[in-house]
């Protein structure tokens, strides 16, 4: 993107258009960094716009954190691993991965992850039992789900199949 031709945005400008942004969604710090990065402020102006933005409560990464579990774990079915990777992705502090990975309703976790495997068996096609338990393997984990849940839901789900 070519900057040199748009008009520099103040940081007054920045700051107002920041708030607003936050205002509207959950957003972490880095994507708002990102933003002011792009509206062409120098990093001394960026780092006090997140200061203030942070001060007051527009941006907090551990509230984001936890927006973020939920949501994807809920709506986008996503696994824990997934979810954490993208959280590591916005610079989200380890401490604060961890406490809204807490967030996740385990018996809840467990029942969408075998919904989604029970969806995904009924798109597969006369394969034979490895194949088919090697492609519910690969749609959990790229699906960001720890290997021992989907192993064993995965054998749940054959055994079950198979006896119906």
């Amino acid at each position: 993107m070519n900057y040199s031709k748009r008009k520099k945005i103040t940081k007054k400008e920045a700051l107002l258009k920041a708030e607003n942004i936050c205002a509207r969604n959950e957003k972490c710090e880095s994507e708002i960094h990102n933003k002011l990065f792009e509206w062409g402020l120098d990093p001394k102006e960026i780092d006090e716009i997140l200061i203030a933005l942070t001060k007051n409560l527009f941006i907090d990464n551990l509230r984001y954190a936890k927006a973020f579990v939920r949501e994807k774990s809920s709506f986008g079915k996503w696994g824990r691993i997934k979810i954490e990777f993208a959280l590591k992705q916005k610079n989200i502090n380890k401490e604060f991965i961890k406490i809204a990975l807490e967030e996740i309703n385990e018996p809840n976790y467990d029942i969408i992850l075998e919904r989604e495997l029970i969806n995904k068996l009924k798109s597969i096609k006369n394969q034979d039992i490895y194949t088919t338990k090697s492609k519910l393997i690969r749609f959990g984990l790229s699906r960001g789900y720890e290997n021992g849940k989907i192993f064993d839901m995965v054998n749940k789900i054959l055994s079950e199949s198979n006896s119906n």
